[in-house]
């Protein structure tokens, strides 16, 4: 962690530094600075340091980031809108550009077009290896289609008339590629069709717009990530340990396969296999836990608790009941 601030007031934490290091040097610097870059744990957290000072790394992740005042400002312009039109909303994070379809090595069904495509753009990285498109599918490397996306909800229980925001880039495919997640889910937006004007200052700049869609998965009721990457990682963490929301991670190893099987089924049966292989993958409130290794992504050890019981969980009213595997998710009214 360091400041990006210049000298005088920069500095770097040694590697393994003590936890007295943390409270007598570190802490007085959060308190008195307004940013801050965190390098190399933005998302996680080591498994076997003191409790107090897991709470401080906890504070240091998802109080430190600040965005300024006209991201903000616009983000919630965003979420505001959202709830107007519906009291509930779901985010989904697509992550379906094509510099991340390219890095992935998978292929979506676009043909020699789409593979002339992925394959200069992957181009761009010399060190890239030859990797098997259908292997990559069968391992859960390659993320869903927005069809697939929508698919799943569906499948999930999400009724055709949720209020869904898209998060992302530029989507491989464009309009085309959009389609036939719009006609599951018609209440469809994003940042450019609730913005409109508004958005002109942000445009040259992919960052700032990448933030103004984090502000809006944020504050969403269900979040739905496409993809395992450091956006996701840091939203689903902190919507965990500010007051736990639901994060929805695609198991896409199993789903795969689903996907590949899906016109030899039924749609009921469908359905019920989607929910059976997206169990663990919920985002209920006790489903994260620190893993075996020097790091974990999930803040539970930071999760105050009371009676063996998660605060944030005992407060979310929205979640209560909702631990049932065959009960559908927040938002969700029953199967097509």
């Amino acid at each position: 962690m360091r400041s990006m601030e210049k000298n005088p007031y920069s500095m770097r934490v040694p590697r393994k530094s003590p936890p007295e290091y943390y409270l007598d040097q570190v802490l007085p610097i959060l308190k008195r600075r307004r940013v801050l870059q965190l390098t190399k744990f933005d998302y996680r957290l080591a498994n076997n340091i003191d409790e107090e000072l897991q709470k401080l790394r906890c504070r240091a992740n998802f109080h430190a980031l600040r965005f300024t005042k006209p991201i903000q400002e616009l983000g919630q312009k965003l979420v505001l809108r959202m709830r107007e039109m519906a009291i509930r909303f779901i985010a989904v994070h697509l992550r379906f550009e094509p510099d991340m379809l390219a890095f992935s090595g998978c292929y979506f069904g676009g043909g020699d077009k789409e593979r002339y495509e992925l394959a200069e753009i992957r181009k761009r990285w010399e060190t890239l290896p030859d990797l098997d498109a259908d292997g990559e599918r069968s391992r859960g490397k390659c993320p869903l289609t927005p069809h697939e996306v929508g698919l799943m909800l569906r499948a999930l229980g999400f009724a055709n008339d949720t209020y869904i925001y898209v998060a992302s880039g530029e989507i491989y495919g464009g309009e085309e590629t959009l389609r036939p997640l719009r006609d599951l889910f018609p209440n469809f937006y994003t940042k450019e069709k609730l913005a409109n004007e508004e958005l002109k200052p942000f445009l040259p700049f992919s960052s700032r717009l990448a933030a103004i869609d984090y502000i809006v998965c944020d504050e969403s009721d269900v979040f739905v990530t496409n993809n395992n990457g450091n956006m996701a990682r840091i939203l689903a963490g902190r919507r965990r340990y500010m007051g736990h929301k639901r994060t929805i991670r695609p198991n896409a190893k199993r789903l795969s396969s689903l996907f590949m099987e899906r016109d030899k089924m039924d749609w009921d049966t469908f359905a019920r296999k989607v929910k059976a292989v997206q169990r663990g993958y919920m985002g209920e409130p006790d489903e994260m836990r620190p893993g075996r290794g020097e790091f974990h992504e999930y803040p539970y050890s930071c999760i105050c608790k009371k009676n063996g019981e998660s605060e944030q969980v005992r407060g979310n009213q929205g979640l209560k009941n909702r631990s049932k595997e065959e009960e559908p998710v927040l938002g969700a009214n029953g199967d097509e």
